[in-house]
């Protein structure tokens, strides 16, 4: 993957050509995004979080248990999931928008995102989850 994404920046995601052949993502143009699981490999295992924490430190907001945060150290595997916009794919060149990465880090899945996957509902979060996300993409 190249690039730190942010909301308007387009990255490129390239698909292991040792493994995959550019068939591999067939049909994938026709859908608008993606799901990208990958892993946060730069988490030292010491840092892995087990309990409840303030979101990102801010003791403004509740703590909260890990598995009701999104954050990096994750127990116990730190896997993080992003949707982005596929803008187009070139090869086994991804190029989307709206990735939520460092460059480097490994991915290791993507999917093409369907809307029969999403909430079938109303979702809830709470305040500080909204606040916390306001300025993030």
């Amino acid at each position: 993957m190249s690039g730190n994404s942010s909301a308007a920046e387009v990255v490129c995601v390239p698909v292991d050509a040792d493994r995959f052949r550019p068939e591999a993502l067939a049909g994938l143009d026709g859908c608008s995004h993606l799901e990208i699981v990958r892993h946060f490999d730069r988490v030292p295992v010491e840092r892995i979080e087990i309990g409840a924490r303030h979101p990102r430190g801010n003791t403004d907001w509740p703590p909260v248990g890990i598995f009701a945060q999104r954050a990096k150290n994750r127990v116990p595997t730190r896997l993080g999931v992003s949707r982005c916009r596929l803008l187009r794919t070139d090869g086994l060149d991804l190029h989307v928008q709206g990735l939520d990465a460092v460059d480097g880090t490994p991915v290791l899945d993507l999917k093409p995102y369907l809307a029969e996957f999403g909430p079938l509902g109303p979702t809830d979060q709470p305040a500080w989850a909204t606040e916390l996300m306001r300025d993030h993409y």
